[in-house]
């Protein structure tokens, strides 16, 4: 298997360069068109199976985040190839899997396209099978919440995810009640730890053993067991499929 890729960059000397790093250090990426800006780019990508795109802020008829809005939901994996670091945060929310500045560091070319192939065979390892997390200790335990008069103790095979709004932590059970604790979704993701939660996203924090199936898409999405789906940001998205056989 190889991913099949395309480059949208308008400097063709770019383009030669990447083409030619990708041959010689990254054989398992297969080019398999170019394009100088959005509305070639987009043409090719509505008529092409792709896996990952390698993609330039700044380019004719619009930039980078203009294509992927027309895009809309997509299954391939983004790598920002850019010279202009101001535009991370950026590419952050708009799912990249990874953010190279030029002049191109070949060890991080290396190093952001193993990222992609280690989410690309994860996904299809996964993609007819029924989701079952590893096997993991101690997700029976417990875990207290303070609360003004005292704290409350909810065992952990109860808490579906945890959602992060700002200083403080919604905790969505499975008996469809949600708790609202002055804590940080960092100090949840510390505190539960090797239990079996994963975090997802900068926003989400969700118990795997909930988790019933997997969506493709952009960063992608998870579907809980309660039928709520929870999206995945793209630089989570090799930790959240770890926790599957």
């Amino acid at each position: 298997m190889k991913l099949q890729a395309i480059i949208v960059e308008d400097e063709e000397t770019s383009r030669e360069i990447l083409k030619k790093y990708l041959d010689k250090y990254c054989p398992n990426v297969e080019v398999v068109g170019e394009a100088s800006n959005i509305n070639d780019a987009l043409e090719i990508i509505r008529h092409t199976t792709l896996d990952l795109v390698f993609l330039d802020v700044e380019m004719p008829y619009g930039n980078a985040f203009d294509l992927l809005d027309k895009v809309g939901d997509r299954s391939f994996e983004t790598i920002f190839v850019t010279a202009y670091n101001q535009y991370a945060i950026e590419a952050l929310n708009a799912h990249a899997s990874y953010y190279l500045m030029k002049p191109i560091s070949i060890d991080d070319l290396i190093k952001a396209v193993d990222y992609v192939w280690d989410i690309k065979q994860k996904e299809e390892a996964l993609q007819n099978q029924v989701l079952i997390p590893k096997s993991i200790k101690n997700i029976d335990g417990k875990i207290t919440i303070p609360q003004q008069d005292g704290f409350e103790v909810l065992s952990n095979s109860d808490i579906l995810y945890c959602k992060a709004d700002d200083n403080y932590t919604e905790i969505y059970l499975k008996n469809n009640k949600r708790k609202v604790v002055s804590k940080t979704l960092k100090y949840f993701e510390e505190a539960l730890s090797g239990l079996g939660f994963a975090r997802v996203h900068k926003s989400y924090l969700v118990n795997v053993n909930h988790v019933v199936k997997y969506v493709k898409g952009k960063g992608g999405s998870v579907i809980l067991s309660n039928g709520c789906e929870v999206m995945v940001s793209a630089s989570k998205k090799a930790e959240l499929l770890s926790y599957f056989k």
